[in-house]
């Protein structure tokens, strides 16, 4: 007659041994190769924006603030004269500053303080400009009409769609010679797409041409580098690595 164990942790390591644990799998990756990869297309800009800034001083706020409301809708009226739409006319900036004389050190030592004497006022806006052959014609008119500060051009695309798809393209192009270089010179091929991923999508103006545009042959034109736009994609690229 068989003698059962009495106690159940005897038991357990009387049997354990019968039992056999399955094999754990190996956590092996199948051999990849990741790269990444750069595309960039540079296109003329067909717009720009311009940064234009009526800055007038007065004994009085008042005073400062109606030779500045004047001089402002003077170039906001010849903006839309010019065929620019209001929508493209965006106030960026106002402000009402008091003007102080310095501190002096009289002969005496003592300091003379500061006292006010008036006061600025400024008054910005961005101007879009979508012919690009108007930007000269437009910053001529707008200082003849008041504009003293600012100056400050941007060029752009009012679509840059195009653009990026080819620069993406371009990018994983890139990658893709980088992955085959790689595979064939460890002795195998390229496998199927694991993993793609963008990034840094951005433009870059570059001023490469330069031209003038003038109002006409009886006025000095406003000289304008238009350049071009850069448009850069990076990718980064998984692939398998087929031996």
């Amino acid at each position: 007659m068989k003698t059962w164990c009495r106690h159940s942790l005897a038991c357990l390591f009387l049997f354990a041994p019968l039992f056999t644990q399955p094999a754990m799998a190996e956590d092996v990756r199948d051999p990849r190769i990741v790269v990444s990869g750069e595309g960039t297309v540079e296109i003329a800009p067909d717009m720009a924006i311009l940064n234009l800034v009526v800055m007038r001083e007065a004994p009085t706020a008042e005073r400062a603030l109606a030779t500045n409301s004047e001089a402002m809708a003077a170039v906001m009226k010849a903006m839309t004269g010019a065929g620019i739409a209001e929508r493209d006319i965006q106030t960026t900036q106002f402000s009402i500053q008091p003007r102080y004389t310095r501190e002096t050190r009289k002969p005496d030592g003592t300091t003379e303080m500061r006292k006010l004497v008036g006061y600025s006022v400024r008054n910005g806006v961005n101007v879009r400009v979508r012919d690009i052959d108007a930007v000269g014609e437009v910053l001529d008119v707008s200082v003849r009409l008041g504009v003293n500060e600012g100056g400050g051009i941007q060029f752009s695309n009012a679509n840059p769609a195009e653009a990026l798809e080819r620069a993406r393209s371009k990018a994983v192009q890139d990658a893709m010679g980088k992955a085959r270089v790689l595979a064939t010179a460890a002795g195998g091929k390229v496998g199927r797409v694991l993993e793609i991923a963008e990034h840094n999508v951005g433009a870059r103006p570059m001023n490469m041409a330069r031209r003038e545009m003038a109002m006409d042959s009886m006025k000095v034109s406003v000289p304008i580098a238009t350049g071009e736009n850069t448009y850069r994609v990076s990718v980064s690229l998984t692939v398998a690595l087929e031996q």
